[in-house]
């Protein structure tokens, strides 16, 4: 099981790489009812006395706060039931589709539109009357509220809490994404207030963008973490491998390791014998990140390996062919090709 830790570092940097964009092109608008309005309207009053990020800050926090209960929930939901690979990977390729009809839709291709998710009408008009408001508790309540209406990175995200499958870890992962998120929007807020108009203007089209380059991002990782896209080394790295990476005992089975390091495994692709009964060992030293969850999506395991040790997984006698290895989000990865003695896998 990840360490409350580690899963903080994973979604702080998902949220600052990937999810800030994705997240702004969803939940701008009300980044923008919290913000923008009191520029033109009340700048002069209550928040020109609290200072210029008073609101944004007020957005952003609340927002924490209630991530991070989402989070601790999905926790609990997950030490009840745990996804395996395969549904992850279904629902992480659903919200790379879901992050391709929003970036769409903000480009104005009208052919979408329909299938682009929208909050309910009564919301809508809910969320319009908090942000005419005048209340400073404003742009709290609407940043609490961007729980109800997450981006397709947090979708892949929250899935990670799941199968943290404790709530102080589920709650450390969504806290970390928030955080990872918090310069966009913090950026976003300071351009809204001097000119709010921005956002429907080249705001939005960078922002479809990026929300574009991430949605094909997500969409790989979901595909790799299926093993329908294997994610693996050229086959010139097997022939670099350490001697020691595949070691044949004399009971007649072998031992595959690899190495788990923060931004691979190593070698990423390994070549063993088929017809033997193997074993492989994952090791880490000092390794942090989304690699520590490591997933044979063909035979469904899914393991959080140890910040430093050794983690064994049996994988039986395999048939010549190949097996595909990744981390949890499907951003790094590796296979392991198992040949007869003449070399073939066929």
């Amino acid at each position: 099981m990840a360490s409350s830790t580690a899963l903080f570092v994973t979604g702080l940097t998902t949220g600052l790489f990937a999810g800030g964009a994705s997240c702004a092109a969803v939940q701008g608008g009300l980044l923008a009812g919290a913000v923008g309005r009191r520029s033109t309207e009340w700048s002069k009053q209550r928040w020109e006395r609290s200072g210029l990020f008073a609101p944004v800050g007020a957005f952003l926090g609340a927002k924490l706060v209630s991530h991070t209960l989402l989070g601790a929930a999905l926790g609990l939901i997950g030490a009840a039931i745990q996804p395996g690979p395969r549904t992850q990977a279904v629902l992480t390729v659903a919200a790379g589709v879901l992050m391709v009809f929003f970036a769409l839709d903000m480009f104005g291709v009208q052919a979408v539109r329909r299938f682009v998710p929208r909050t309910p009408a009564s919301w809508g008009r809910r969320v319009r009357r908090s942000a005419k408001s005048t209340a400073v508790t404003t742009p709290a309540v609407l940043g609490f509220l961007t729980v109800l209406i997450p981006c397709g990175v947090t979708l892949s995200v929250e899935l990670i809490a799941v199968t943290s499958g404790t709530p102080v870890t589920g709650a450390g992962v969504m806290a970390g994404f928030v955080l990872g998120t918090g310069p966009l929007f913090a950026v976003l807020g300071f351009f809204l207030r001097s000119a709010a108009r921005l956002w429907q203007g080249r705001l939005t089209l960078v922002t479809a963008a990026v929300v574009l380059l991430v949605a094909v991002w997500t969409l790989g990782s979901g595909l790799r973490l299926s093993g329908w896209w294997p994610t693996a080394a050229p086959a010139a790295v097997a022939a670099e491998a350490p001697a020691e990476t595949v070691v044949l005992k004399p009971d007649g089975t072998q031992t595959v390791t690899v190495q788990a390091r923060t931004t691979s495994y190593t070698p990423g692709a390994v070549t063993a014998k088929a017809g033997v009964p193997t074993t492989l060992v994952v090791t880490t030293m000092n390794t942090g990140g989304c690699i520590r969850a490591f997933v044979v999506p063909d035979l469904g395991i899914q393991k959080i390996l140890p910040t430093t040790g050794k983690t064994t997984i049996e994988l039986g006698t395999r048939t010549p062919g190949t097996l595909s290895f990744t981390c949890g989000m499907g951003m790094y990865g590796g296979q392991i090709t198992f040949e007869n003695p003449e070399g073939s896998t066929a």
